[in-house]
């Protein structure tokens, strides 16, 4: 059956009419997709604010994303429909988001760069942890140094604290939220980062590692889960965000201007939606009436669902994210 590529903007009440374009083909083999305009609507007709941050979804097919409004944290249905929105009281500051399952219920785990905080909160928007500056770590002289920018969580309960605004160290806590270590900081080194923007644990290989997005390095970065660096990984990124992964591939959310599809081994799958305005590329003004199906601004957080259709958010002022439903193929290549 032939999907499409969905786009979202919850913007109001007018869209620019290239969101309303006809379908547009992105990527190949097996990463091929659709973009088709319409994919949710707002009922309640609030402009989407500022994108600048992650998406995320539960083992219902519900999506969250944020924004930098007071509806800091969106819920969509599996169909796309408004539901609601999350904490309230993190306005103006989440990046990145995490679903993550633990025994029979589902927390939303992100950071809050501004605050300087680590969080926990179960689906329904309850806290039920946060962690604050690292003190105990000795990088930082006062909590304004401080500014989280991703959170990742391992098998055993540890959890990764991406400093990737602040001094660029990752810091690492217990299962109880005591401090372990801290690894990386501020440099070009090859254990050394300049923002250490995104995390991700990187499953594929078979022994767990942690995936970082060294942003103004221009690169990726592996260590093993005692903060031991492994290696520094080359690929073809600008400034890379954030992951997501579906099989054995990961897809980076490059903030000039594409989405890149890396496999197994970090080679280039295919990339989606480059910019070709380089005047355009990661800047958060551009308005909806020079956005372009088929293009992206800045992209800055995706998320695939269970069905391997994915979802891009771009860092603008006015908001956007996109749905981007995966295209099937015969074993011949055809498309289904």
């Amino acid at each position: 059956m032939l999907t499409l590529l969905l786009a979202c903007s919850l913007l109001s009440p007018a869209r620019p009419a290239a969101e309303d374009a006809p379908a547009t083909t992105l990527g190949a083999g097996r990463h091929t997709y659709e973009w088709v305009a319409g994919f949710c609507k707002d009922p309640g007709g609030q402009p989407l604010g500022n994108t600048h941050g992650g998406i995320a979804f539960d083992s219902t097919g519900r999506m969250y994303f944020n924004t930098d409004t007071d509806r800091a944290i969106i819920v969509l249905d599996a169909d796309g429909k408004y539901l609601k929105s999350l904490a309230k009281d993190y306005a103006g500051g989440v990046h990145s988001l995490l679903v993550r399952r633990e025994g029979d219920r589902e927390f939303l785990y992100f950071t809050h760069h501004s605050k300087g905080e680590a969080v926990k909160m179960s689906l329904e928007g309850e806290l039920v942890w946060k962690l604050g500056w690292p003190k105990e770590s000795g990088k930082y002289q006062t909590a304004g140094e401080y500014h989280p920018t991703s959170i990742a969580v391992a098998d055993n309960g540890d959890v990764f604290v991406a400093d990737g605004y602040g001094a660029s160290w990752i810091h690492q806590y217990d299962k109880d939220q005591k401090y372990v270590r801290s690894f990386g900081g501020y440099g070009e080194g090859d254990d050394q980062m300049r923002t250490c923007h995104g995390l991700w644990i990187d499953r594929r290989s078979g022994a767990p590692l942690l995936l970082v997005a060294d942003r103004e390095n221009s690169r990726l970065q592996l260590f093993d889960l005692q903060g031991k660096h492994v290696r520094v990984i080359k690929a073809d990124v600008r400034r890379p965000c954030s992951f997501a992964q579906f099989g054995d591939d990961v897809a980076v959310a490059d903030l000039a201007g594409r989405v890149t599809i890396l496999d197994k081994e970090f080679a280039v799958v295919t990339h989606l939606g480059d910019q070709p305005d380089p005047g355009k590329r990661a800047q958060n003004g551009v308005p909806p009436e020079q956005w372009k199906v088929g293009e992206f601004i800045s992209p800055h957080g995706v998320g695939f669902d269970g069905a391997g259709n994915l979802y891009v958010m771009d860092w603008v002022s006015s908001g956007r994210v996109t749905k981007l439903r995966h295209v099937a193929e015969k074993k011949d290549g055809a498309k289904q």
